[in-house]
């Protein structure tokens, strides 16, 4: 068959989905393709998702991006993880970090020999044995060439958008300013062939990225590719977010602090802190949560709460005929694990490592589509989990939590765990064997057994190994500075 060729790639909409996909591309694929970005500076951004995953890092490392300029441009603060706060219960806490904890063997991950350690009373607490919970714990960080911590950032999410906005024009995307009027469809192949825009300029295209958000223009409104709605599970619909002054010490941690209808963020930046309130419209009014999250908030606000409604899924097929979703308008489990920028990220990655340049295929696309259902999936389990596995009782909320059935991959992972202290890491799945673990622990799930290799032991070789563990990190984390001062080495660009 004689596809047409792939060389003119549109990208409509710029925001983070945008300027991400944009910077990767040029870095990646700029001879060989040419790139054009529409967007509006009338239409905002979502903006919500100002903290990341440690692979953020990679994804920077791959575009050469230089960590000074971009803490800099975007008021940046570390991340090593996110503290859980009334989740399992009221006044509960613990820490879901990045990085290993302890140290695992072939035969046996580290949970089995901590639960044995436990088991004769010297084991102390899971995340005892990570370095990224300890060091979180004491305010302190430090990041050099060979660190061994695992960390993210806290970013200002429109700041990032106009920073990679800045790498990528330079290198040879074109950008034009402007609102989509229509969307030009060939009349046969359905495939979009241009989009018109309101001052009468046709952007033409072979390959056509989706980057408008929840409008999802292309893709749905055009395309009608059809939504998966997993409301069933995620009954979160709205947040407010907004951003108040900075208070007291900058911590290297998201705060995740449940209430009566969802939780509520807390991100500090180097400028201010980002705060947001999620909720469900079945248990609370607007009016109500926005009442609820100003009274809560610990520091001024900065301008008046913005109301922001989602619906929790994803689109039926990322790629669809000639167009690819990217970010919120393929779809949107909720901020809880900070997975947004990821989304796109491997999106925009798995993307350059599949491009088409010899013409759209089924094929190809049906992979990418694979991948990406079960990348998603994956990730809604994950969130789920928080959820479905908690003690609350406290409102019909959470008893309808505690009550939902869940999907069966889920339950699976659960069952698994709790009878036999097993974890894993599925392909194509973002969250390390680590991560299953601290969120099954802190919600409440202790195995009722686990793989006895620690028995194998000399008498007293796990309890000088696993004191060893401890004391070696207790060692790093003293030697590390405040994390403000780590911070302050990187001030705002304007600072």
């Amino acid at each position: 068959m004689n596809r047409p060729l792939v060389k003119r790639l549109v990208i409509a909409g710029g925001g983070t989905a945008g300027w991400v996909a944009a910077a990767a591309l040029v870095k990646e694929l700029g001879p060989l393709i040419e790139i054009t970005l529409i967007e509006s500076d009338e239409i905002g951004t979502v903006g919500v998702g100002e903290s990341t995953i440690p692979t953020a890092r990679s994804f920077h490392s791959i575009l050469g991006i230089y960590e000074q300029a971009f803490m800099k441009a975007t008021t940046s603060t570390f991340k090593l993880g996110i503290e859980f706060e009334n989740w399992r219960k009221p006044g509960d806490r613990y820490f879901h970090a990045f990085g290993s904890v302890g140290k695992s063997v072939w035969m046996a991950d580290f949970q089995h020999f901590w639960l044995e350690g436990v088991r004769q009373g010297f084991g102390g607490d899971y995340i005892d044995y990570s370095l990224e919970a300890q060091a979180a714990k004491a305010n302190r960080f430090e990041t050099h060439e060979g660190a061994p911590i695992g960390y993210a950032y806290h970013l200002d999410a429109t700041a990032y958008a106009k920073f990679l906005r800045g790498l990528a024009v330079p290198a040879g995307v074109k950008r034009i300013e402007g609102k989509i009027q229509t969307v030009v469809q060939n009349p046969t192949s359905g495939f979009v062939e241009a989009l018109e825009l309101e001052d009468g300029q046709r952007i033409e295209g072979d390959l056509f990225l989706d980057c408008t958000g929840f409008r999802a223009l292309l893709s749905e409104q055009t395309l009608q590719t059809g939504f998966e709605d997993w409301g069933q599970w995620l009954f979160n619909d709205a947040a407010f977010a907004v951003q108040t002054e900075s208070q007291g010490p900058l911590v290297p941690y998201t705060r995740a602090i449940a209430h009566e209808t969802g939780w509520r963020w807390r991100i500090p930046l180097q400028h201010r802190m980002g705060n947001g309130f999620v909720f469900s419209t079945d248990y609370l009014s607007p009016d109500e949560a926005r009442t609820r999250f100003v009274d809560a908030l610990e520091s001024k606000p900065l301008f008046d709460p913005r109301l922001l409604r989602f619906k929790a899924g994803m689109r039926k097929k990322s790629w669809n005929k000639n167009v690819i979703a990217i970010g919120l308008a393929s779809g949107f489990v909720e901020p809880l694990e900070s997975t947004s920028i990821h989304a796109i990220m491997i999106a925009v990655t798995r993307l350059i490592q599949n491009f088409p340049f010899d013409g759209i295929t089924d094929s190809a696309a049906d992979r990418f589509n694979e991948q990406s259902r079960r990348e998603m999936e994956h990730i809604r389990d994950f969130i789920i989990l928080h959820y479905k596995v908690t003690e609350r009782d406290d409102s019909p909320y959470w008893r309808r939590c505690r009550d939902m059935e869940i999907p069966a991959s889920l339950a699976e992972r659960i069952a698994l765990f709790r009878e036999a202290g097993l974890a894993y890491q599925a392909p194509d799945e973002l969250f390390r064997v680590d991560s299953w673990i601290m969120v099954m622990l802190g919600q409440g799930i202790f195995p009722q057994a686990y793989h006895h290799a620690a028995r194998m032991m000399e008498p007293g070789q796990l309890q000088k190994a696993l004191g060893d563990l401890k004391a070696r990190i207790a060692h790093e984390v003293s030697q590390l500075p405040d994390h403000g001062a780590s911070v302050a080495a990187y001030p705002p660009a304007d600072g």
